[in-house]
C-alpha cells in the first residue's frame, strides 16, 4: 500500500468519524444522563427509607457491593468488544443502580439545597470540559496515563488522610486536585470517543458499543467531580 492510499484512508476514516461523532455523542449523553437519573434516584429512595443504616452497618454486604461496582466497571471497560450490545446496556443500568444504594449517605450528610446547588456547578463544568473535548486539536491521549496516575494517588491520599493524617486542610486539597483531574478527564475522554470512532468498523453494535462505552467513562468523571465539588461546597444537615 503507498503512502498516497493510506493517507486517503486515513482521512476517509476520519470523515466518517466526523459525520458519525454528533449522532455518538447524543446516545452517549442520553444514556449517561438516564444512568445518573437511576443513580440520583436510588440514592434519594435508600437514604429517604433508612435503607442506608442497615446497608452501612453491615460491613460485608457494605464491601461486597463496592467489590461488585469495581467489578462491573472492569468488566464492561474490558470486555466490551464480548459482550452483546443489550447485554452491556443492562450492566450499565445495574451498575448505575448500585452506585445509587453506595451513594445514598450523601442525602443523610449533605443539606440538600446545597446537593442541588453543587449538581449545577459540577454540571456547569462538565459541559464546559465536554465541549473543550470536542473542540480542542491538541491531542490529549498523552495525558491519559498521567491522569489515570493521578487518580491512583488521590484514592492513596484520601485512605492516608481517613485512616493515618484526619485533616481537614488535607481533604480540601485532595478534592480540589480531584476537581482538576476529573475535569482533565472528561476532556481527555471525549476525545477518546472520537478517535474511537475513527478506529471503529461503522457496523451499528461496534457504534452502539463505543457510545455505551463513552457514556460509562463521562458518567464517572461527573459523579466523581460532583462528589468532590460536593466536599468542598456542600453544606452539612442541621
Amino acid at each position: 500500500m503507498t503512502e498516497e492510499r493510506l493517507y486517503e484512508l486515513i482521512q476517509e476514516k476520519e470523515r466518517r468519524a466526523s459525520v458519525a461523532m454528533p449522532a455518538t455523542m447524543r446516545k452517549v449523553y442520553i444514556w449517561m444522563t438516564l444512568a445518573l437519573a437511576i443513580t440520583g434516584f436510588t440514592a434519594w429512595m435508600v437514604a429517604d427509607t433508612g435503607l442506608w443504616f442497615t446497608i452501612a452497618s453491615n460491613r460485608m454486604l457494605f464491601w461486597g457491593m463496592i467489590i461488585a461496582e469495581l467489578g462491573m466497571v472492569f468488566g464492561i471497560s474490558a470486555g466490551i468488544n464480548k459482550l452483546s450490545a443489550p447485554v452491556a446496556t443492562l450492566l450499565f443500568a445495574l451498575y448505575s443502580l448500585l452506585n445509587g444504594v453506595t451513594l445514598a449517605s450523601i442525602f443523610i450528610v449533605f443539606d440538600i439545597g446545597s446537593i442541588a446547588s453543587v449538581f449545577f456547578i459540577a454540571a456547569g463544568m462538565f459541559a464546559a470540559m465536554g465541549v473543550i473535548g470536542m473542540v480542542l486539536k491538541t491531542d490529549l491521549s498523552k495525558f491519559g496515563n498521567i491522569l489515570f496516575m493521578g487518580v491512583i494517588g488521590l484514592i492513596i491520599a484520601s485512605l492516608v488522610n481517613v485512616f493515618f493524617i484526619k485533616s481537614g486542610m488535607m481533604e480540601l486539597i485532595v478534592s480540589w486536585v480531584g476537581v482538576i483531574i476529573f475535569a482533565g478527564l472528561t476532556m481527555y475522554d471525549t476525545q477518546r470517543i472520537k478517535q474511537m470512532l475513527v478506529n471503529a468498523d461503522q457496523p451499528e453494535e461496534t457504534m452502539q458499543k463505543i457510545a455505551l462505552l463513552g457514556a460509562l467513562s463521562l458518567y464517572l468523571d461527573f459523579i466523581n467531580m460532583f462528589l468532590y465539588l460536593l466536599r468542598i461546597f456542600g453544606g452539612g444537615r442541621d
